[in-house]
């Protein structure tokens, strides 16, 4: 699917505040309500939105403190990988996951209320499976977080 000017409109639009009705998301790129519907109907299916959530305040939900670790093991073959992702599946304080190129295998952002609570994840974490080196980098400060999708609009 070629996404046009229109459709990469709707898409900010809708990244910003998928609570945005149909009729003002299609007056702010000059479509009537049905084409517009149609449009969102289609990038949904395509697969440009993969859901539609909302934001939590972590603060306020008492998991202020993020995490980052980074992971380094011995095991690379698939199965252990396998293993490995569903791990951390099991593990709800991990909110991203990465396997990475470079020094570390792995990266995760884990919240979390407070220290004690990282620790008892640290130890929950080393005991469920082997791994040859754990680091953890604790966020001083949040200065930048967007789930917008920095997307190419002709303005």
């Amino acid at each position: 699917m070629h996404l046009d000017d229109t459709d990469l409109k709707l898409l900010a639009l809708i990244q910003s505040d998928d609570s945005i009705s149909v009729d003002l998301m299609a007056k702010r790129v000059g479509l009537s309500k049905t084409p517009c519907w149609r449009r969102l109907q289609k990038l949904e299916k395509a697969g440009y939105i993969k859901r539609h959530v909302a934001l939590l305040d972590a603060d306020k939900l008492e998991l202020g403190v993020s995490v980052f670790v980074q992971i380094k093991t011995n095991r690379h073959d698939a199965s252990w990988a396998s293993e490995f992702a569903n791990i951390i599946a099991e593990f709800p304080e991990i909110v991203e996951f990465y396997r990475m190129a470079g020094e570390y295998d792995y990266l995760m952002r884990v919240l979390v209320k407070d220290i004690p609570a990282y620790d008892h994840f640290y130890k929950r974490l080393i005991s469920a499976t082997a791994l040859t080196d754990v680091t953890s980098n604790f966020a001083m400060e949040q200065i930048k977080y967007t789930t917008e999708l920095p997307l190419p609009l002709n303005k």
